[in-house]
């Protein structure tokens, strides 16, 4: 498997002077809300009208290869602040409709030159966007990919179907991992329908530590929630501070983000949110705080503010630079900004 180091000087603990040699590898794992990126036909049984050369957004081959072109580039710099010309073993994604998109994905220049591919699994939503993986081939290694379908409780949503969660078990630094993607129901939903949903991803992810107690699993996505909203806090358990983190926890790392600086990914009248989000299970942290790093470990977190993901002028300055607003065309990105965690392990 391809290395790429980084070395760090421990010079922030006196205490730890004697590490100040060692060299670490350092592998960066994202997530981006791509928002929309349909191809130009219709799926059969999908409700992706309004994504045709007919449809509302008058969505043709010009504006489908300026968006891929775009979404190669935003992902293609996720992590390189930290691993320039690197970037990300792995990115989840939503918001994509099919596996056409993807490998069209795949096949632009910034993500080829990195040997990306993908795991995916077409879901049964209606709109027809779906949840997928991206990963560097020469750095993350595909185990399984399965999608466990989002179940309703109720009988009156009976026949409604919306995404699962893709769950793609892997290898990454020479250990076990497991990223779970999400894309919850939407604020429209209400938020019964995001607990239920936070309910059955803590099922996924319990059920793979079980079978495996080393697995490092990673929950990912557009939870249309914050960290501090009862989905996250309360029924995922997502904590606050690496601290808190007991066993059934998670570390949610975007928790003070957004409570403590203000900062989010997405924008809505003038005050931000973030819903995209990665969290961690026990294993991934540094309970010990001795900073040891013999398996992966967590290091940092970072919301990517790259300019040409911001709107630059006008009434939106400073909100993520979306593909389409008002029912104009603006050649951007997404609605949401991409998260990047870091994980740090000690070379032998």
């Amino acid at each position: 498997m391809k290395r790429h180091f980084l070395t760090i000087a421990l010079i922030f603990m006196a205490s730890l002077s004697v590490q100040a040699q060692k060299k670490f590898s350092c592998y960066a794992i994202g997530f981006y809300n791509l928002e929309n990126l349909f191809d130009t036909c219709h799926d059969v049984g999908k409700n992706d009208y309004e994504f045709l050369p007919s449809g509302s957004y008058r969505w043709n081959g010009m504006k489908y290869h300026s968006k891929q072109k775009n979404m190669s580039r935003a992902l293609a710099d996720m992590g390189t602040d930290v691993l320039p010309g690197v970037g990300c073993a792995a990115i989840g994604v939503s918001e994509i409709e099919n596996a056409h998109v993807l490998e069209d994905l795949c096949a632009q220049p910034p993500l080829a030159e990195r040997n990306f591919k993908f795991a995916h699994i077409e879901g049964p939503d209606q709109r027809g966007v779906d949840c997928a993986l991206l990963y560097n081939a020469s750095l993350f290694t595909v185990r399984d990919v399965k999608l466990v379908p989002y179940v309703y409780e109720l009988p009156e949503d009976s026949m409604r179907a919306t995404r699962g969660f893709l769950t793609v078990s892997g290898t990454l630094a020479d250990e076990h991992v497991a990223i779970i993607v999400c894309h919850l129901p939407s604020r429209f939903a209400g938020s019964y329908y995001r607990e239920l949903g936070a309910k059955q991803i803590k099922a996924v992810k319990d059920s793979l530590i079980n079978d495996d107690p080393d697995c490092k699993v990673f929950v990912m996505g557009d939870m249309n929630d914050d960290p501090i909203s009862k989905s996250m806090k309360d029924v995922l358990r997502g904590r606050a501070e690496v601290a808190q983190v007991e066993a059934g926890d998670m570390y949610n790392p975007w928790y003070n983000i957004l409570a403590k600086e203000g900062k989010g990914t997405l924008m809505y009248n003038g005050s931000w949110n973030l819903f995209d989000q990665i969290l961690l299970s026990p294993n991934a942290v540094d309970k010990s705080g001795t900073r040891d790093y013999a398996t992966m470990k967590y290091w940092k977190n970072q919301v990517i503010r790259r300019d040409y993901l911001l709107q630059q002028s006008g009434k939106y300055k400073g909100s993520p630079k979306r593909t389409t607003a008002g029912g104009v065309w603006l050649d951007g990105y997404s609605d949401h900004l991409p998260v990047v965690v870091y994980m740090l392990k000690e070379q032998k």
